[in-house]
């Protein structure tokens, strides 16, 4: 069983995560879809405008009904949540997730999904060679990051994803400012 896991704070869910999701989830290679919700990232400021517990609680209901969408088009790919980094020591490294995660489930392949913003500064993650040597990874793009370069730089494998140009962190910025991003919100 291939299992495809997809880490973020999604602080908030946006239509970007969304659309990415539908893509993995749509790939007939990919058996189980699992969304990661990370309280806290250690590259990341602490995020202090939505608890952890609240943004698990919503990334659920919009994968719930993702799972119900996708299975009715006829996806054979069942799309899931997990709070394990609720539960595991600080700082949540994904490669001390994903080898929790790996050894609780050992007959599973697990593939980590990631964007090409996140794979331009992987040399700033915790044991990020370890992570490119025991992990398959499969990358995204992001505007503005040459997918193919990166990719080739660390063997790892592009995604003909679609590219969807906001972030979470946009999305937050810009109702600071008095902007209606409720568009982009999921």
């Amino acid at each position: 069983m291939r299992v495809a896991l997809y880490f973020g704070s999604f602080n908030p869910m946006h239509t970007g995560h969304l659309a990415i999701c539908k893509y993995i989830a749509c790939r007939e290679e990919i058996d189980e879809l699992r969304l990661i919700v990370s309280p806290s990232n250690p590259l990341k400021d602490a995020i202090n405008e939505t608890s952890g517990n609240q943004r698990l609680e919503h990334v659920k209901k919009v994968a719930s009904e993702l799972d119900c969408q996708i299975r009715q088009n006829g996806s054979r790919c069942k799309i899931n949540v997990s709070d394990i980094e609720f539960h595991l020591p600080k700082p949540h490294y994904t490669i001390g997730t994903l080898r929790a995660i790996s050894s609780g489930e050992p007959d599973k392949t697990f593939i980590l999904i990631i964007g090409a913003d996140n794979l331009s500064i992987i040399e700033k993650w915790h044991k990020w060679k370890e992570l490119l040597e025991e992990y398959e990874i499969w990358v995204y793009p992001r505007d503005g990051f040459d997918l193919q370069s990166l990719c080739d730089k660390y063997k790892v494998t592009p995604i003909d994803a679609p590219m969807i140009n906001i972030s979470s962190t946009q999305i937050r910025e810009e109702e600071s400012s008095g902007h209606d991003m409720s568009a982009y919100r999921v």
